[in-house]
């Protein structure tokens, strides 16, 4: 029975462009959705700008020019980064549209007649010289607890407590240097805790990743849900509340509307029932979204649907994060890429198939390993699939395919069987498991080929017939492996079907044997992978950095110095108490109710364990850290935290947030020894 169904990813922040990280989610749910189509099912793509918030409007204005200026310039630059790796999206909107402006209006008006929604006055830092209320991460100041300096307003990257802005001392504005005032605003909460009882059966009903799952039962949902802030006091780029003037919707409230609004849009663009889509028990609706945003995905998006009566997700598939060489993506080492940047170089399916050949159903990081990259590609896709095709279809270009399906061993039938586990893959989002499938098939037709040599029998005219035979074989098992990737290589798809003059539409094309049809002229459908270019796409991606000469002009200017004043002088006693020593990180794990801790466990050799709370968390992924050799204070009196106890600390330099850098010993260094 064919399937209704309705896909989302998450809305990219017009802000910035797209880039390789990003691109693992829009490319895992563009597979799936081709995967739908091709079985055919009734499925649309919807996605979004999403444009609203502060950070729009200091762009805006360094830029010289208007907020609605910037989003239009950086939909164009999205819209192009996606096409380039063939996203197809069946609509692409903005949440500055009016038709996300009536959605919003319409789910705010259900959480008011459903008495969810309260009022309450909260102290914030206000740049007089800016005119703006400053969110946490426009604030720097000093730690009311430990008195570290220059400290992030929501969390101290040095002792880990957690606060307001408001209590930072001497707090300093990062828009204009100046010293904000405390000003009273009133904000709009919404009382998610009166659906308690529903969001609790749903993130338990199969709907989300185990994973997942678990970690809202286990932080969130074993204890009263905490009200969500969701106005801003003006100015503020984005739709302001109706019934509260002077306030604005938080861009994380009218951010997932912009799912239903940019639907609307396509409904009307092509005369289809809106409510077909969004409030009708037939249609399916699966979300894509990454592990950073799953909460508000699956506690306020469901609470607001549900409130508003609107279809409620189906499935909510969530990924990780995308290292590149087993590290986080970085600028100085040229692996933070620019989708663009890649499509100067690198032809989009290869990135296609090794995210596909990474991707399962599990909250899991993918890693890009650059070298794999290069050995899978022209190893799977060019030496097995496309090579099939290389090697037989100039052999049959001016007689086609036989007139009827020559005898195989069974090759076709059991390349035909397999689809349906195949298909079960694709579905459950097991991308991983429908590309090792598929290549195990490929590895059974290569070795017909390479026994039967076409090569060689097209030297004896007398075995014409057995040419064309062997040659109707080889390209029937390469378009039955072109159909099952195409959701993945589309265009290796389309040159296929334009190779045996039958475009591939259908998955049960596979399970037919087309005979008796031209053979169009063979032309190159997928070049090896060049090392060379990858290095060149690396080395521009790369910030240049500073001459190593002896002559080098460093230019260390002295604004940190500046900004955290060497402390009071100490004696050598004094620095001899401090017992800094080498660890090994041997675990790593998120601290779900902290914005800014890691929880690690330190090794420091044999069976010395530490457990430490470190505020790395907006600049290091917690799998990353796991292996890595520390300096750490072995020496420091435990603290008791809210979130257990922390026993050291580990050594690191930078002003706090993404701006952190763990000081590491050079190789040869080993846990436990000592610091000198």
């Amino acid at each position: 029975m064919n399937r209704r169904i309705l896909v989302t990813s998450a809305l990219p922040y017009a802000n910035g462009p797209i880039h390789l990280g990003h691109l693992v989610e829009y490319l895992q749910t563009d597979i799936w959705v081709r995967f739908q189509k091709l079985r055919g099912h009734r499925c649309i793509y919807i996605c979004a700008d999403d444009t609203h918030g502060t950070a729009i409007t200091i762009r805006a204005r360094h830029e010289g020019r208007t907020e609605e200026d910037l989003i239009a310039q950086v939909k164009e630059e999205h819209l192009a980064d996606f096409g380039g790796f063939g996203v197809a999206f069946d609509n692409y909107g903005s949440t500055n549209s009016e038709e996300n402006r009536v959605v919003c209006h319409e789910i705010w008006q259900a959480l008011r007649d459903a008495d969810m929604v309260v009022e309450r006055d909260v102290e914030q830092l206000y740049d007089v010289e800016k005119e703006t209320f400053l969110a946490d991460r426009f604030v720097r100041g000093t730690c009311p607890n430990c008195s570290a300096k220059n400290q992030p307003g929501d969390n101290c990257g040095n002792c880990g407590e957690t606060y307001t802005p408001a209590d930072l001392i001497d707090p300093v504005s990062t828009l204009s240097g100046t010293t904000p005032e405390i000003r009273s605003a009133k904000h709009l909460f919404v009382q998610i805790e009166k659906l308690h009882g529903f969001l609790d059966g749903w993130t338990q009903s199969g709907t989300l990743p185990q994973e997942s799952a678990n970690y809202l039962k286990g932080y969130f949902l074993n204890e009263p849900l905490k009200d969500w802030d969701i106005s801003r006091p003006g100015p503020y780029f984005g739709f302001e509340i109706p019934d509260s003037p002077g306030n604005y919707w938080y861009v994380w409230f009218d951010a997932p509307i912009g799912y239903i609004g940019s639907t609307k849009q396509w409904c009307d663009l092509h005369r289809e029932n809106f409510d077909d889509w969004w409030r009708s028990a037939d249609t399916e609706i699966h979300h894509f979204i990454g592990k950073d945003i799953q909460y508000f995905h699956t506690l306020f998006w469901p609470a607001m649907l549900k409130t508003a009566g609107f279809t409620l997700p189906t499935k909510v598939h969530i990924h990780g994060f995308l290292t590149v060489d087993g590290a986080k993506m970085s600028k100085s080492t040229g692996t933070f890429v620019r989708a663009s940047k890649y499509l100067e170089h690198l032809d989009p399916s290869y990135l296609r198939y090794y995210y596909a050949s990474k991707l399962n159903s599990r909250v899991e990081d993918l890693d890009l390993n650059l070298e794999e990259f290069v050995s899978r590609v022209n190893s799977d896709l060019v030496g097995k699939v496309v090579n099939l095709a290389s090697r037989s279809a100039k052999f049959v270009a001016e007689t086609g395919l036989s007139e009827s399906y020559p005898e195989d061993g069974g090759l076709f039938e059991k390349f035909a069987a397999a689809g349906d586990g195949i298909a079960a893959s694709y579905e459950a989002g097991d991308f991983n498991k429908a590309m090792r499938a598929i290549l195990d098939l490929a590895d059974q037709a290569n070795p017909f080929v390479e026994s039967n040599a076409p090569w060689e029998l097209r030297k004896e005219p007398e075995k014409a017939q057995q040419l064309q035979d062997v040659c109707t074989v080889a390209l029937n098992l390469f378009r039955q492996l072109a159909i099952y990737l195409s959701p993945v290589l589309p265009d290796l798809a389309e040159k296929a079907g334009v190779l045996l003059n039958e475009p591939l539409t259908h998955w049960d094309q596979a399970k037919t044997p087309l005979t008796g049809t031209p053979v169009a002229k063979f032309q190159h459908m997928l070049q090896r992978v060049d090392p060379k270019k990858v290095e060149a796409m690396i080395e521009e991606s790369r910030e240049e950095a500073p001459d190593t000469g002896a002559t080098a002009n460093w230019d260390d200017d002295d604004a940190a110095l500046k900004a955290e004043p060497i402390a009071d002088e100490i004696t050598i006693d004094d620095f001899a108490k401090v017992d800094l020593r080498v660890a090994r990180v041997i675990a790593a794990n998120e601290v779900p109710e902290a914005r800014k801790l890691i929880q690690l466990t330190l090794s420091l050799g044999g069976d010395e364990r530490r457990n430490v709370f470190a505020g790395l968390k907006a600049a290091y992924e917690p799998a990353d850290l796991v292996g890595r050799l520390v300096v750490m204070v072995a020496n420091l009196a435990p603290r008791k935290m809210k979130f257990g106890v922390s026993e050291g600390m580990v050594i690191a330099s930078g002003p706090g947030g993404e701006d952190i850098y763990l000081l590491s010993p050079d190789g040869g260094a080993k846990p436990g020894q000592r610091v000198h």
